[in-house]
């Protein structure tokens, strides 16, 4: 495509400047390791949920809902509970706190601070770095993918005449820029930048919906559209034929597996409610967590990330998806059985946005890579310096030597992650991986050690040993990662519950000392007796009852949140307001059942007698 002088120039002075402001905050996070993955535990909760929800912002992931959208219609809305996420309801209610209590600096750290420093919970500690490595270059391999599909659409230079080869150096040339400031500055550069990235993006995705809005009316819609497409509900089959519009279409939800809806929406909230109440992943929506000030910060966090990340978002995925159905549908046609859905996004900017604001999206879409790279990025030195070299190479490391190797270990990742990103053919490929195979070997374990006193770092071991072992060869394999993580989930159980009867049960003063301070609901009835021989005033979390609630009306407002912004800009109006009403409902008795109750730490949590 051609682009205006004006639209390249506000291309690269963002870029510029994003990587110049990212160095001139870094001198904040020099201090401490502490402040290089924390900020120091100093930011505002409100900063943390901008950040975060711009880290959740992804080009990847924006490329793959357009994608969706276009494809299965407003029934979409549920395909992203692969992740799953209304995870970010867990966390809001009960698991953000609960985590943030523990005043550790990572996921694996956590895991000592559970189990203890037995052979079982430095078997668990080791594979849970393991994990978090794994999953961070799975990530960076995701970013790597979309972004080079993204560049090539819209940046002018033929840096090669193959196509492919074109994405690869664009992929490499904006990992390398976005690498500067990640490496230098640690969290406190990712934050404030990602929340700069995040005003820029939100205005981005309110100029497109508006676009849309303009450019496409509900009938012209209608005409390149099945039946069936605006509507959410569903029956047991999809029921979206595009027989005569789009043929590869058809093709395509039968390669993704996904024709019976209703089993897909029961498989996805079974994995989506077990892979939530395990808790966060060790990755950057922990470390987020991890860096607020306050329990209760990190639940407000939790909370906002939802609030100024959905709307925003999905007026821009339904905007470009609009504007694609009603203008893209004959070169789709004509591309037939070769078709790449994944690019839809990228067309619909280049032909449909004016010049100028061509640049600023650009921009703005470019932000939404570099923050989840960055994110992302910024995960891998804090497991391996603080996990890894500090605990088992060299203790007595300096914070100039911990914070030298940070920025080693950051490059390396990077190089790692985009290696792997040359060999994925496609972003849907990865992200079924991700979900489904990788985190559905996680979710076993991760659920256990919140709710189960008797489970121990033997049995946390076995589970994720077994979960991951079964997760790399699905890489290689043809078989969908979703309908196999029951069996998954199935056999880490097993392996969780076997081991841990098998083993002698963890030291109980580690286990007094972490439901203490964490303080979660379900079955620790033997620690709670023991405590009470020293202070029988401590009381059991009764909050159980409370927090299902809200968890049940958090996904109904995440939902309709999600819902709303589609169905104003395709202009159905009266399930707008419907959706919105829905929201307006749940926003009110959450602000009363769950708001107004949020305690950062329970009586009798003696912090400063538990060590960790």
């Amino acid at each position: 495509m051609n682009m205006t002088t004006l639209d390249l120039a506000i291309i690269l002075s963002y870029l510029v400047g994003i990587v110049l402001l990212g160095v001139w905050i870094s001198s904040r996070a020099k201090k401490s390791t502490q402040g290089y993955f924390l900020g120091g535990n100093s930011l505002k909760w409100q900063y943390l949920g901008l950040s975060n929800a711009s880290g959740m912002f992804d080009i990847s992931g924006t490329m793959w809902m357009v994608y969706l959208l276009f494809i299965y219609g407003a029934k979409s809305i549920f395909i992203p509970w692969l992740w799953p996420a209304f995870n970010q309801i867990f966390l809001m209610v009960f698991l953000s706190i609960w985590l943030r209590r523990s005043g550790v600096m990572t996921g694996a750290e956590w895991i000592r601070f559970r189990f203890g420093d037995n052979r079982g919970a430095k078997l668990s500690h080791l594979i849970v770095v393991g994990f978090a490595l794994l999953s961070v270059l799975g990530f960076l391999a995701y970013s790597f993918i979309g972004i080079g599909k993204f560049a090539v659409a819209f940046l002018p230079w033929e840096l090669s005449a193959d196509p492919q080869t074109n994405e690869v150096y664009y992929g490499l040339i904006l990992t390398a820029f976005t690498t500067i400031y990640v490496v230098k500055g640690g969290m406190t550069s990712v934050v404030f930048t990602e929340v700069l990235q995040f005003i820029l993006m939100t205005i981005v995705c309110i100029a497109i919906g508006i676009i849309a809005m303009n450019q496409v009316s509900a009938e012209m819609l209608a005409k390149v559209t099945p039946d069936g497409w605006a509507e959410i509900g569903f029956a047991w089959q999809l029921d979206i034929d595009w027989s005569g519009i789009l043929d590869s279409a058809n093709q395509k939800i039968i390669e993704d597996g996904w024709s019976l809806f209703s089993v897909f929406i029961m498989l996805v909230l079974f994995k989506g409610i077990l892979q939530s109440l395990a808790g966060p992943a060790p990755n950057f929506d922990m470390q987020r967590v991890l860096s607020a000030k306050t329990p209760t910060d990190a639940a407000k966090m939790s909370w906002l990330v939802n609030v100024v990340l959905l709307f925003p978002r999905y007026m821009m995925i339904a905007g470009l998806t609009v504007l694609a159905l009603v203008f893209y549908m004959d070169e789709l046609n004509g591309m037939g059985d070769a078709v790449d859905f994944e690019k839809i996004l990228p067309f619909a900017l280049a032909n449909y946005v004016p010049a100028g604001l061509l640049g600023l999206m650009i921009a703005g879409l470019l932000a939404t890579f570099m923050s989840t790279f960055a994110a992302t990025t910024n995960a891998a030195p804090a497991y391996v310096v603080n996990d890894i070299y500090r605990r088992y190479i060299n203790p007595e490391a300096t914070e100039s030597v911990s914070l030298k190797l940070s920025y080693v270990v950051s490059i390396l990742f990077v190089v790692l992650g985009t290696a792997i990103g040359l060999f994925v053919p496609s972003l849907n490929d990865i992200v079924l991986w991700l979900v489904s195979a990788l985190y559905g070997g996680y979710t076993a374990s991760n659920v256990l050690k919140w709710y189960w006193w008797r489970f121990n770092g033997m049995g946390y071991f076995a589970g994720m040993a077994v979960g991951i072992m079964a997760a790399i060869p699905m890489m290689f394999t043809s078989v969908s990662p979703l309908y196999t993580f029951p069996f998954m989930f199935a056999f880490c159980l097993l392996a969780c519950v076997v081991v841990s009867l098998k083993t002698k049960p963890d030291d109980m003063e580690v286990l007094k000392a972490f439901y203490l301070k964490t303080r979660p609901w379900g079955f620790w009835k033997p620690v709670l007796e023991e405590i009470h021989k020293d202070n029988s005033a401590v009381l059991p979390n009764q909050d159980f009852k409370r927090d299902a609630l809200n968890v049940v009306l958090g996904i109904i407002w995440h939902t309709s949140l999600t819902a709303a912004p589609i169905f104003m800009v395709i202009k159905h109006w009266v399930p707008f307001t419907i959706v919105l009403t829905v929201a307006a409902i749940t926003s009110l008795i959450l602000k009363f059942n769950w708001w107004d109750k949020l305690v950062d730490y329970p009586e009798h949590a003696q912090l400063a007698n538990t060590k960790v």
